[in-house]
């Protein structure tokens, strides 16, 4: 299922609670838009012993970007600079299209660390999304 397939469920009051709930709902777009569209591409005639292989390639290439975003690797650097990624994740307040809060995953609690919940389908204590109803899938 697509994020676009989600809506989005209102996020906790409390500060500690919101970050993770952001962070989660980071590692809900990541899943849904980018495992789920990998697995969705993989030939439903391979045998049992290949599709495994894929899956486990695929998970193995987002671990590998969530290794990146965590700063663990992905930097290219000489003796005066270095190059690396920074990804945010931001709410977005809809009626005025300002961000109302962002974090850099960096600076989160690990994504590396959110994977190993977010791939049994664990996104946290407070719910990050639902499936939308059908009229707001397509709106």
């Amino acid at each position: 299922m697509a994020s676009s397939d989600l809506e989005l469920q209102p996020p906790p009051r409390s500060e500690r609670s919101f970050e993770l709930w952001l962070q989660h709902a980071a590692g809900r777009i990541l899943f849904e838009d980018v495992r789920g569209y990998a697995l969705e591409r993989v030939d439903p005639n391979l045998s049992t012993d290949s599709r495994a292989a894929a899956e486990k390639a695929i998970n193995d290439t987002l671990y590998g970007l969530m290794m990146v975003i965590d700063g663990v690797s992905g930097e290219l650097r000489n003796d005066e600079h270095a190059v690396d990624l920074s990804i945010a994740v931001r709410l977005i307040n809809r009626s005025s299209n300002e961000v109302a809060a962002a974090i850099d995953l960096r600076e989160g609690d690990g994504m590396c660390m959110g994977y190993h919940g977010w791939i049994a389908g664990d996104y946290g204590e407070d719910p990050v999304a639902s499936p939308a109803a059908p009229q707001a899938r397509d709106a």
